[in-house]
């Protein structure tokens, strides 16, 4: 049982005058941890006291950030396995996953620290007799905002890209997680000065007090539906956003490729995390030529993966996050199955304790169902049947969402024709995850803007600014 305690200002254990709330184990409904809920008032207060610091840390040279950083790292690390054990607990990813977001979280670090201390502004060719450059500064106070499904991960890039280029970061996690973003923060604020790190807790209300609070950048991984509050409350005051949010992932199968290899790729894109990925595949146009037998793969692959808690190092498909989203995502299920669509395998719910949902695999889809059009955050797989690549192409591309997609083709033109047509952030051919550890993308429509992974990063939490300077009297220096 963990006790989760907010750091406001340098000091723990500040706020929590609105009570407590109590996240349970999505395995088999125990107790994991409380945390206190963070008023307005009390976001208020960690915003001033934000402002207090952020002078001091902004005029910090970039090299000592970058070797903060680089502690802050090393903490991590040192609290890895129990990073870990907490995440599994309070959302039910198989424990090796969890590790392996840690893993991810730290090394997004290092590579934060690396990066700072030689990214810079740039000098202009103007009067000879003047200097002219663009200097990057801080903007500030950031509001960081992070989801529950990769906790560790996700709050490592925000809050390294923040913190490494001078701003003071106000750090929300899910209340989903919070005993994990607990253990964070206090593996951060080993590393850096007091003050620089605030970690408020509470659910939608302490997420929107923060959204809407006098601070410079918000930056939210999340839902679509938040995102878009956090903007509007962010846009009254003039703040920044970032916003990576919902995503319904194409995956496109074309009629060249194996398709039981394709089922496995389907597989692992759909039911990994049991569908709570940002990037996972939440929709898959299969050519009719090859359709059955992906689909009789696919459905082989879904009934053989084992379910278990996510602490069971033997566990292939852990709990969903909680009941509630358990029942949405069966909603979709069922509802596509009274219009049409037929459920190969799965599509019940479980009888016993926990969060569990079966991996299900729901064929004879059209494009419009809701379980298609729609983010599911679910280890469901919607098959729709099309007749050639170029239909399968006009599908993927109609969506409300833009966050990535996958193509899987053995013709390079068509690869080709992927890239360039997809209006997506992240294009993966032959391979549903994968890419080098620097990528970064704009996502569009509904799922987000700015970038939110790589160097650029970096870019999007400074302000550039232009100087001029002449020696006076119009002489020469």
């Amino acid at each position: 049982m963990y006790t989760v305690a907010q750091l406001i200002g340098g000091v723990w254990g500040a706020g929590g005058d609105d009570g407590e709330f109590v996240v349970c184990d999505p395995a088999d409904g125990s107790r994991v941890s409380t945390a206190p809920i963070a008023t307005a008032d009390e976001v208020g207060k960690a915003v001033a006291a934000a402002r207090e610091v952020t002078a001091q840390w902004a005029a910090t040279a970039p090299a000592e950030r970058a070797a903060a950083l680089h502690r802050a790292a090393d903490a991590v690390a040192e609290a890895a396995d129990e990073l870990a054990r907490a995440t599994t607990a309070e959302m039910g990813k198989p424990l090796a996953d969890a590790r392996g977001g840690v893993e991810a979280g730290i090394g997004t670090l290092r590579q934060y620290a690396e990066l700072a201390a030689a990214r810079g502004g740039r000098t202009l060719h103007g009067d000879p007799a003047a200097l002219d450059f663009m200097a990057p500064e801080p903007r500030g106070v950031v509001a960081v905002i992070t989801p529950w499904n990769d906790p560790v991960a996700v709050a490592c890039g925000l809050l390294g890209a923040a913190l490494v280029t001078g701003n003071v970061v106000l750090h929300k996690p899910s209340e989903r997680t919070p005993a994990t973003g607990w253990l964070l923060a206090r593996a951060f604020d080993t590393a850096l000065p007091a003050g620089v790190l605030s970690l408020l807790t509470g659910g939608p209300q302490t997420g929107a007090a923060l959204a809407a609070a006098e601070v410079d950048v918000v930056a939210h991984v999340g839902s679509t539906a938040t995102g878009r509050a956090i903007a509007a409350a962010a846009a009254a005051g003039g703040a920044k956003v970032l916003l990576e949010n919902g995503g319904s992932d194409p995956l496109i199968v074309d009629a060249d490729v194996d398709p039981v290899w394709a089922a496995g790729q389907a597989a692992q894109g759909a039911f990994a995390n049991a569908g709570q990925i940002c990037v996972a595949v939440e929709r898959i146009y299969v050519h009719r030529d090859v359709a059955e037998d992906f689909v009789d793969a696919l459905v082989e692959r879904a009934a053989a993966l084992r379910v278990g808690p996510g602490r069971d190092p033997d566990t292939e498909l852990g709990p969903l996050v909680d009941r509630r989203h358990r029942d949405q995502v069966h909603g979709q299920v069922t509802a596509a199955a009274a219009d049409g669509a037929r459920i190969r395998v799965g599509g019940t719910l479980p009888e016993g304790p926990g969060a569990f949902y079966p991996a299900t695999v729901v064929d004879n889809c059209r494009h419009d169902l809701t379980l298609v059009r729609e983010e599911t955050f679910g280890p469901v797989a919607p098959v729709v049947v099309v007749d050639s690549f170029s239909e399968a192409l006009r599908c993927a591309a109609d969506s409300p969402y833009g966050l990535a997609a996958t193509v899987l083709t053995g013709s390079m033109s068509h690869a080709q024709r992927a890239w360039r047509e997809l209006p997506v952030g992240t294009v993966k051919v032959n391979a549903v995850f994968g890419g080098a550890p620097a990528g970064a993308a704009h996502p569009r429509r509904g799922s987000g803007q700015g970038f939110g992974y790589g160097p650029e990063l970096l870019d999007e939490f400074t302000a550039m600014k232009a100087v001029h300077i002449e020696a006076p009297g119009g002489g020469h220096w």
